[in-house]
């Protein structure tokens, strides 16, 4: 069956993670995605290991992971585009393309004749997406940006970890590289927006620049706490695991390790109190409501701790959850792949490798009814649709292998 997005050719020529994020959405969709890598070199993140897929640094059957986890339905071609016949190819290519994602240093490209200008000017039709650390205008425009320091930057890190007075106070990143992942589904947003407008207006509709910026995406994903530093002028304060708007929404020991209640409403609270046998708390004038709960936090807390210590995890979330009270445990990764719902929705799969005979992947979470997301393509290995592509642009074998022993591609 053919895939949602099966009659749009995306020219992928970023590489780490915001635009490969977005590129492999496009390509789950069901898009043609060609990957343009350095040749020799390819994408960093093939290098970013360990941990490796089948085999150690070195060795031919050796993927560093983290590449595996973006680059899925893609066919990968190597140019070299500092190269002006690379830099043809890439022309070529993006004539017959609906959209290029990049993620060069702001006018990065220019100087190979690859920007917006010089492409839409081949291709009026074309979308292409610019993804930068700070985007393509501000004081920052020529810095590179980096997941990490975006998250300091953009305020992330200063709402994340435990406060200050606890033990292991300071701010803290988060465990994966968020701020880049947003920005990939921010990309793939503005890409399929831009296409709709485009096709809107039929044969002669436009293609646009769209200019999308790693720190641009932190400040908007900072949501209500953006909200309520911009409604009061207070900077909110690191809370751990806590929630600065509603009270009990936090993890909780428990008799062999911890679990999470996200009290969501005062019946919620009221069931909760009365499984834990403490039913005179929810009529407390300090903790009958959310607003006097968030007010007395300090004392309730320490409260509930004594409270929740006096079970399992397990036991806590059999009874509380038969209350329709929300809580459940905090999972490791083996206990994530393990949970009878994630397996239930096919969340991790194999898919077959030239290199390395099968490889893990983690699915799509996208389900569509009448075009669902196949899984075509395993990550590809560095250039092995170069000659392929090649053949579809229109070259006899003279003179792929011409361009072959001069290092273009």
């Amino acid at each position: 069956m053919a895939g949602a997005l099966s009659h749009i050719r995306v020219l992928d020529l970023s590489r780490i993670l915001a635009g490969p994020w977005a590129g492999q959405l496009l390509a789950d969709l069901g898009a043609d995605v060609i990957k343009v890598e350095r040749p020799g070199a390819g994408d960093d993140t093939r290098r970013w290991g360990p941990p490796w897929v089948r085999g150690e640094e070195g060795q031919d059957t050796a993927i560093a992971a983290y590449y595996l986890a973006a680059n899925r339905n893609k066919r990968s071609m190597t140019i070299d585009i500092a190269q002006p016949e690379g830099q043809d190819l890439v022309r070529q290519l993006a004539a017959k393309s609906d959209v290029v994602l990049e993620n060069y240093k702001c006018g990065g490209l220019r100087k190979y004749g690859l920007d917006y200008e010089a492409l839409s000017a081949i291709n009026p039709r074309l979308v292409y997406c610019s993804i930068t650390g700070f985007g393509q205008t501000g004081p920052y425009a020529a810095r590179a940006g980096y997941d990490f320091l975006i998250q300091g930057l953009g305020g992330l890190m200063s709402l994340t970890g435990r406060p200050d007075g606890e033990p292991g106070a300071g701010p803290m990143k988060a465990g994966v590289a968020l701020t880049d992942i947003l920005t990939g589904l921010y990309a793939c947003n503005a890409v399929l927006a831009a296409l709709a407008w485009r096709d809107q207006h039929g044969a002669h509709g436009r293609g646009q620049h769209i200019d999308l910026s790693l720190l641009d995406v932190q400040v908007a994903c900072l949501a209500n706490q953006a909200l309520g530093y911009l409604a009061t002028g207070e900077n909110p304060q690191r809370l751990g695991n806590a929630h600065p708007s509603i009270v009990p929404y936090q993890d909780f020991p428990t008799a062999d390790g911890y679990m999470i209640l996200a009290i969501g409403n005062d019946g919620q609270f009221q069931r909760f109190c009365a499984e834990a046998g403490r039913p005179e708390l929810a009529a407390d004038a300090r903790f009958a409501t959310n607003a006097q709960r968030v007010a007395h936090r300090a004392r309730l807390i320490p409260l509930l701790n004594q409270l929740t210590v006096t079970r399992t995890t397990a036991q806590w979330i059999e009874a509380l959850e038969a209350q329709a009270v929300p809580c459940g445990p905090i999972n490791r990764l083996s206990e994530v792949f393990a949970d009878p719902q994630v397996r239930a929705r096919g969340m991790a799969f194999a898919m077959p490798h030239p290199q390395a005979g099968s490889v893990p992947q983690v699915a799509c979470p996208i389900r569509l009814s009448a075009t669902p997301v196949e899984n075509r393509k395993a990550p590809p290995a560095l250039g092995q649709h170069t000659e392929e592509i090649l053949k579809e642009l229109g070259m006899d074998a003279a003179a792929r292998a011409s361009l072959k022993a001069r290092g273009v591609v």
